[in-house]
C-alpha cells in the first residue's frame, strides 16, 4: 500500500510525539480527543505505545467510570495497536507498518480526526506515524533536560549550538511527506509544566525554544502546568474538558479544576480553534 493512498484526504491526523518520556503525551492526546468529540467531530485514536499503554488505560478508565457513575462520557473509537497485530522483531517492521496503514485507512472511512499517541523510542511505526501527521504535537517539559531532544546548548551562554536527534527525525518525516506530495506538517511544541514565576530557567529555556522554532519551523505555545488535578483525573478517565460537577467528579470541583480548564481551553484553542468553545468552565467550591 502506498502512503499517499492509505487514508481519505478529508481526515485529519494528529500525532502526539516526543522521544523523551514523561512529557505529558497521553494527557494531551486524551484532552484533544474529548475536546474534539464535544465539538461534534467523530474521533478515533490509536495507541502505539504497546508497553506503557497509558492512552489505552486512560480510555478504559473513562469507560469504566462512566458506567459506575451512570454518566455518559464520550470516548473516541480507540485502537491499541498491539492488540490488533503483534510484531516481535525487526523483520516484522514492514508488516507492522502495513497493518498501521490499514488501521488508519479503516478508521478514516468513518472519522474526521485520528489522534495517534506514540511510544518514546524511534521505531518504524513511530517514524511512519510522524510522516502521516497533518499536525504534530510535541509536549516538552520546561527544562534543558527535555529540550535536549530538539537541540544542544552552550553551557555558558545557553545559546543553541546544534540540532538533536528528534528534530532530525521530524525533518525526515517532513521529507517523506513532501516526496508523496502531501502538505507540510504543522509542528507544534507545547511547553508543559511552566512555572508561574519568571525564573531564570524559564527565560533561558524560552529563549532557546524560540531560536529552535526559527531554525526548525515549529510553533511554540504554552501547554499544561504541573497540576495535581491532571494526575488525579487519570484513574477515572476524566479530563478538564468534562463537566466536572459533583456527580461526575465524585466531589465538588475546586479552583484547581477551574484553572486546569482555563489552561486546556487555551491549549485547545491554539491547536484546534473550532473545538475551543466545547471546553466548559467549572464552578468552584
Amino acid at each position: 500500500m502506498r502512503q499517499e493512498d492509505s487514508y481519505a484526504p478529508c481526515v485529519r491526523v494528529i500525532v502526539v510525539a516526543n522521544e523523551k518520556g514523561g512529557s505529558g503525551k497521553s494527557t494531551v492526546a486524551i484532552h484533544l480527543a474529548i475536546a474534539l468529540l464535544k465539538a461534534g467531530q467523530s474521533v478515533a485514536s490509536i495507541d502505539l505505545d504497546t508497553r506503557q499503554r497509558s492512552f489505552t488505560h486512560y480510555v478504559d478508565n473513562r469507560i469504566a467510570w462512566g458506567r459506575q457513575r451512570a454518566k455518559e462520557l464520550p470516548a473516541p473509537t480507540h485502537v491499541c495497536f498491539d492488540e490488533e497485530a503483534e510484531f516481535s522483531g525487526a523483520e516484522d517492521e514492514p508488516a507492522a507498518c502495513s497493518a498501521l496503514l490499514r488501521t488508519i485507512e479503516q478508521l478514516a472511512e468513518s472519522h474526521q480526526t485520528i489522534i495517534i499517541d506514540t511510544a518514546c523510542q524511534n521505531s518504524a511505526l513511530t517514524r511512519l506515524a510522524h510522516s502521516m501527521a497533518d499536525t504534530l504535537v510535541t509536549p516538552l517539559n520546561d527544562s534543558f533536560v527535555d529540550l535536549d531532544v530538539l537541540g544542544s546548548v552552550d553551557p555558558e551562554t545557553f545559546a543553541i549550538t546544534g540540532v538533536s536527534h528528534y528534530a532530525r527525525a521530524v525533518e525526515d518525516a517532513r521529507r517523506a511527506r513532501e516526496s508523496v506530495g502531501k502538505p507540510p506538517i504543522d509542528w507544534i511544541v507545547l511547553r508543559n509544566r511552566l512555572s508561574h514565576q519568571n525564573t531564570r530557567n524559564k527565560r533561558y529555556v524560552g529563549s532557546a525554544i524560540q531560536e529552535l522554532s526559527r531554525r526548525l519551523g515549529f510553533r511554540c505555545i504554552d501547554g499544561l502546568a504541573e497540576r495535581v488535578v491532571f494526575r488525579e483525573l487519570y484513574p477515572r478517565g476524566l479530563t478538564a474538558v468534562d463537566e466536572l460537577d459533583e456527580a461526575t467528579l465524585g466531589s465538588r470541583p475546586t479552583m484547581s479544576h477551574v484553572t486546569a480548564q482555563i489552561e486546556v481551553q487555551s491549549l485547545v484553542s491554539a491547536l484546534t480553534p473550532a473545538a475551543a468553545e466545547a471546553v466548559p468552565q467549572a464552578d468552584a467550591a
